[in-house]
């Protein structure tokens, strides 16, 4: 997987296209990324110790990492390839 904890990449497919956000989990088995803001779902949760309220929360949820591309640092585009990160010519 090119895509890396902290990187900054844009959703190209879904819901939430065209948004840009951090990457805040990777999962590589499952080949599915958190991204900051994207996918934001409501969770009823109960009450816990660590929240004694309980109630409804916001919870950013895993998209599939074939819906992102990276983001280039200084030009502020979207590459078309993820593999333009690791290799300067793009290829493998």
């Amino acid at each position: 997987m090119k895509i890396k904890k902290g990187d900054k990449v844009q959703v190209i497919a879904g819901q939430d296209r065209g948004t840009v956000g951090e990457v805040k989990l990777v999962m590589p088995r499952s080949n599915r990324i958190i991204v900051e803001g994207v996918n934001v779902r409501k969770k009823h949760e109960k009450p816990s110790q660590i929240n004694p309220d309980g109630g409804i929360v916001n919870k950013e949820m895993p998209i599939n990492a074939s819906n992102v591309k990276l983001q280039e640092g200084k030009t502020k585009k979207a590459s078309k390839k993820a593999a333009d990160k690791k290799s300067k010519g793009g290829k493998k």
